[in-house]
């Protein structure tokens, strides 16, 4: 009697193990195939949608200049340094000038003595003059002497000897007064001449600007072509972005455009395409687009990278998503949407695109709900499957951002 109660006892013991492991199966199974799935719901909305282009460069200015001298010389003063904002026309950098203004000196000083020169050559001149007319005057009377037979062949001789030796002292007196004038203006072109090499010694900026970058100091020896300092305009500061060459159909001078500094990446500059290049990079694929720069940071430096978004176009009042909503199967854009509980799979036509919420031109109405896993790490919904709204995981309306 005893055994046949310990045989009952050990198959109630097996049926309640089995029991327990088809439910365990089955609870395992109703819960990964047949058990709601947690998703995330958003609401389709209407709203503006942006289309840009987005190309990464650096700031760069249209109009610099490498301040440098004209003439070799010693550096005596700089007058400006990085960061200081200079007018057109102000002086920058002074060169030792003390050997230029002593041979200046020299050359004026020989200014005056050629025109002193003039002065004796016009005096032996005029001298000349009187001799000339007096022998003309002595050779006009002997003749008319000769004609009354008053006067003998030797004075005739005479006259004539003097009136040609007088025009002779006229001719070199002549001469000698316009080598005398070559002599004052080849004094004066070599005072010139060193007059703007003293000129020289004083760089001015070339027109109003920034100092971005300073590379002598006073005292350092310079020749021409040698950079002192950096200056560029402020007026014409561009970010010059590496776009790809497949946007290249989309882009015009004169969109407007977003810049954001890496310095401050929540804040939007206003800027507007100046140019576009017109050469491709044969390794990159990208090509240059020239964005001006409205307005700059507080602090900036020539140089520093920025990223740019384009406007290529604009449309207000239509139905958009954020692009990770958007879904692929078959080839086909669609997404899911809950109806009664379950997940739909809906075909959608798509419109215009920006980075990250993109046009619903047919497919989606505004106010339907979009689902997505709650879990970011699940495979995804499928069309049928029971869903269940996370509501502390819903999402936000879409927003378009940079």
């Amino acid at each position: 009697m005893a055994k046949g109660r310990s045989k009952l006892r050990r198959r109630l013991w097996r049926g309640g193990q089995f029991v327990v492991v088809v439910c365990a199966i089955g609870g395992t199974v109703y819960w990964t195939q047949f058990a709601p799935v947690p998703v995330a719901v958003q609401t389709a909305q209407r709203g503006e949608i942006v289309a840009e282009v987005m190309g990464t460069g650096t700031l760069e200015s249209h109009i610099s200049a490498t301040i440098s001298p004209k003439i070799s010389g010693l550096i005596t003063a700089v007058l400006v340094d990085q960061g200081d904002r200079v007018e057109s026309g102000q002086v920058l950098v002074q060169l030792d000038d003390r050997d230029l203004n002593r041979q200046l000196e020299a050359f004026e000083s020989s200014v005056g003595a050629a025109r002193a020169a003039v002065d004796r050559q016009e005096a032996e001149r005029s001298r000349a003059l009187a001799v000339l007319d007096q022998a003309r005057f002595d050779f006009d009377r002997v003749k008319n002497l000769i004609e009354e037979s008053s006067a003998a062949a030797v004075e005739s001789q005479e006259a004539t000897k003097a009136l040609r030796v007088a025009e002779a002292e006229v001719a070199r007196a002549d001469a000698a007064l316009a080598e005398a004038h070559k002599q004052v203006i080849a004094a004066e072109k070599t005072s010139e001449f060193y007059r703007a090499k003293l000129a020289d010694t004083v760089v001015l900026a070339p027109f109003t600007g920034l100092i971005v970058r300073r590379d002598r100091d006073q005292g350092n020896v310079v020749v021409p072509g040698s950079s002192v300092l950096l200056l560029v305009s402020t007026g014409e500061l561009w970010i010059s972005a590496w776009v790809d060459e497949t946007e290249m159909g989309r882009l015009r001078a004169g969109q407007p455009a977003r810049v954001f500094f890496r310095s401050e990446p929540q804040q939007a500059y206003a800027g507007e395409v100046a140019r576009l290049g017109r050469e491709v990079d044969r390794e990159t694929r990208e090509f240059l687009v020239d964005v001006r720069v409205r307005e700059l940071p507080e602090n900036w430096a020539v140089g520093q990278r920025g990223e740019v978004y384009i406007e290529t176009s604009r449309k207000a009042d239509v139905v958009c998503l954020p692009s990770r909503l958007v879904t692929w199967r078959d080839g086909k854009a669609g997404t899911f949407i809950e109806r009664a509980g379950r997940a739909t799979w809906r075909p959608l036509k798509l419109g215009l695109r920006a980075r990250e919420i993109v046009e619903i031109a047919a497919g989606l109405d505004a106010g339907e709900r979009i689902i997505t896993p709650a879990d970011a790490r699940s495979s995804g919904l499928k069309p049928g499957q029971r869903v269940s709204p996370a509501p502390d995981m819903a999402s936000a309306p879409a927003e378009q951002r940079p």
